[in-house]
């Protein structure tokens, strides 16, 4: 059902983007044009310049970093139409969203529909101001795919919860302030026995060893938990709810990964401006190679529709309720995509796309050699390809299982 929000008429919108234009005018520096890193919750936190820090408090202020989480708990409230104002008027500005990282992509959605009044006044409003970082725990080294086999363990001590186990693949777990975190309540059902928790990573008996992976990055980490005490407080929805939970948490992070995530890529610069500049252009203006302008013009068709698909695809979802199993396929696709893109990327730059370190090459080609090596992740974190495959299966064609 439509709200009066999302029925306002042409007129209060143009008022609404005069003043997005007023505000981007008045509190995003053209310094910072073309300095969003997408990277940047893979690289672990850097010192903001004064600039950065400016942008992020302006637009933390408006809520609009969060632009339609609910204005009680430092979200825009806006509506979709004045969202999508939002985005357009950022992306003509070459302005970027300061704030980000899984509170927004993946825990605050889900704590906002599981969670008690008293924790979303208390976790909500810091990530709307991006002054806090979450990290997931969930993946464990016998429970990947078949991750209702998860192990660590809650034990009920009364007031608190002792928890005792290992996790792994814990992205940004190093730098995290927090950690949402699936554990085991229950031993005698599989699924009903788990919980969904919040636990603090600076609490004793919390041990983070980072993985550095083929790009030269560490975003991957193993998680030790050694009896960690743990409030009763932090238990978001009931006991044995957590699978219920951690579900729907997922269905927010493919959307983010591959639909929502790549929305971002609206901002990105085509890749026929980049072309070129590295590969020039013959006397008529067209790009010099002609067989790269045939994979340029193939792929930014297919990039285009899948951007639109996965916008139409997202707002069907908001106006439903919430995300489903169409992430998977949006996740899918989006990571395929979003490979090729850096494959043909290298393939574009020649040798300066495979710099790795050193003089001789911007700071913007050497990212892209890491971006490209980091990518080969995306067909496996958040839900392998195969398990996507299953789902959509499933819950999508209604395929049964023949044993």
């Amino acid at each position: 059902m439509a709200t009066a929000a999302d029925t306002r008429p042409d007129a209060d919108l143009d008022a609404f983007r005069a003043e997005v234009k007023s505000f981007l005018a008045a509190s995003f520096p053209d310094s910072l044009k073309g300095k969003g890193n997408a990277l940047r919750s893979v690289e672990g936190p850097t010192d903001e310049t004064a600039e950065e820090t400016a942008w992020r408090t302006a637009m933390a202020e408006r809520g609009w970093g969060t632009p339609t989480w609910p204005k009680e708990y430092g979200g825009g409230g806006l509506s979709k139409q004045q969202a999508k104002v939002l985005q357009q008027e950022m992306a003509m500005a070459g302005a970027w969203n300061p704030i980000g990282g899984m509170g927004v992509m993946m825990f605050g959605p889900t704590l906002l529909e599981y969670g008690s009044e008293a924790q979303k006044q208390e976790h909500i409003p810091p990530i709307t101001r991006g002054e806090i970082r979450w990290c997931q725990g969930y993946s464990e080294p016998n429970a990947g795919s078949d991750l209702a086999s998860l192990q660590t363990s809650a034990e009920d001590k009364g007031d608190h919860y002792l928890v005792n186990g290992q996790k792994t693949w814990t992205s940004g777990g190093q730098w995290a302030d927090k950690c949402f975190c699936l554990v085991r309540t229950d031993r005698s059902d599989k699924h009903k026995g788990i919980s969904f928790l919040l636990i603090d990573m600076d609490s004793p008996g919390v041990e983070v060893k980072p993985i550095t992976m083929i790009s030269g990055m560490s975003p991957f980490c193993e998680t030790f938990f050694t009896d960690v005490k743990v409030p009763k407080a932090n238990l978001v929805g009931e006991e044995g709810q957590g699978w219920t939970i951690g579900k729907r948490l997922l269905q927010h992070e493919r959307t983010n990964i591959s639909g929502g995530g790549a929305l971002a890529s609206l901002n990105a610069q085509p890749l026929s401006k980049i072309a070129e500049h590295y590969i020039g252009t013959d006397e008529n203006g067209r790009l010099a190679d002609p067989e790269m302008r045939v994979k340029i013009a193939e792929f930014e068709m297919a990039w285009n529709t899948f951007l639109l698909t996965a916008r139409r695809a997202m707002e069907e979802s908001k106006a439903k309720g919430g995300v489903s199993e169409i992430s998977s396929i949006l996740k899918n696709v989006g990571s395929k995509l979003g490979q090729q893109r850096a494959e043909m990327l290298i393939e574009i730059m020649g040798f300066r796309g495979l710099g790795w370190e050193g003089e001789g090459f911007t700071d913007k080609e050497l990212k892209h050699v890491r971006g490209w090596l980091f990518g080969k992740a995306t067909s496996i974190y958040g839900g392998s390809t195969e398990i996507q495959n299953n789902i959509i299966a499933k819950r999508i064609l209604g395929m049964l299982d023949h044993q």
